[in-house]
């Protein structure tokens, strides 16, 4: 866990060194007027941001099964402390998920069944967002411009094939024998209710796989989420005044969230993202400042949804530590 902690303080600075230098060499005044110049339009990036956050919610809420599914409000709610918790906390991208996991059972769901729709929601998430980008990949073959940057996140986009095919495999059977083979060296009480614990998270993983109507309906919900963020793009520069077709922007969000994923270790994806923007923003003519203004207005829409999640998980929290010791376990 120390390690984890350090690494994710060491990512966050060099996060935030590579986005301050870039946005000198952008030049900052001039990255402070591209910002400036979106105005009111950053009131609409947010609530493009809040839309795709609730959409997500509602493809990580339909996985669960009928009888044993939360209240689509408790989802919603959860969603934005994970995005909250992945965007804004130096924990990687996937520390908010296990937060709205534990979350989750706050409300009642059991913790194998909160931690597995956890695990398939975000590999439903990872293989939506590989097909969201090879979509923009494929329409920036068509636009005919970037080849070189083209083939290069085509060569990342085969690295993660084997990534996510290994992350379904671990959900599945060969996951459970390879746990299975590691909890026999070990012996005692302790060992044996683990033991317990992981049958039935894997019992539960193999339920939420089993429904391909779920499965499908989270699938277009995840797909269509990452569509709507296309807007973010379109939007901001809308309001600077340099306007970019729908092909652009679908361009520059999807392949910046394929960078961003290919950072994951990072928090906030800090100074990637930035980086990643000043690259694809080049393609079409955008100048850096412009770029970087963009991302800018993107961590706003950061700050504006993120801070209420982490403001509700901490009450969450605090009302948790009141209500446990009273009635000795959790109380929905």
């Amino acid at each position: 866990m120390r390690f984890v902690r350090v690494g994710g303080v060491l990512g966050l600075v060099l996060g935030l060194a590579l986005l301050i230098g870039l946005t000198v060499w952008s030049g900052a005044g001039l990255v402070r007027a591209a910002v400036a110049g979106v105005g009111i339009g950053i009131v609409l990036v947010v609530l493009v941001r809040a839309a795709t956050a609730s959409v997500a919610a509602v493809g990580w809420w339909v996985l669960f099964p009928p009888k044993e599914r939360p209240p689509l409000a408790t989802c919603l709610a959860l969603r934005f402390v994970r995005e909250g918790a992945n965007a804004l906390l130096p924990v990687g991208q996937v520390g908010g998920d296990l937060v709205g996991a534990r979350l989750l059972t706050f409300r009642g769901v059991p913790g194998p069944l909160a931690t597995a729709s956890v695990v398939v929601d975000v590999l439903v998430l990872a293989v939506t967002q590989a097909v969201f980008a090879l979509i923009g990949l494929l329409v920036l073959l068509a636009l005919g411009v970037g080849a070189g940057v083209a083939w290069s996140i085509a060569g990342g986009l085969l690295v993660a094939v084997p990534a996510l095919a290994g992350f379904w495999l671990v959900q599945r059977r060969s996951g459970r024998r390879a746990l299975g083979w590691l909890l026999d060296r070990f012996r005692g009480d302790r060992a044996r209710r683990l033991a317990v614990t992981i049958d039935r998270l894997f019992a539960d993983l193999a339920a939420l796989h089993a429904s391909r109507a779920r499965m499908a309906a989270s699938t277009a919900l995840h797909l269509l989420d990452w569509t709507i963020g296309v807007g973010e793009v379109w939007v901001a520069f809308a309001f600077m005044g340099h306007p970019v077709g729908l092909a652009e922007a679908l361009v520059i969000e999807s392949l910046m969230h394929a960078v961003r994923g290919a950072a994951f270790a990072i928090p906030g994806a800090l100074g990637a993202q930035e980086g990643g923007l000043v690259v694809l923003c080049g393609l079409f003519g955008i100048p850096p400042d412009q770029a970087m203004a963009l991302s800018l207005v993107k961590r706003v829409a950061d700050l504006a949804t993120g801070v209420p999640g982490l403001v509700l998980w901490q009450w969450m929290e605090a009302r948790q530590l009141r209500v446990t010791p009273r009635s000795g376990a959790p109380r929905g």
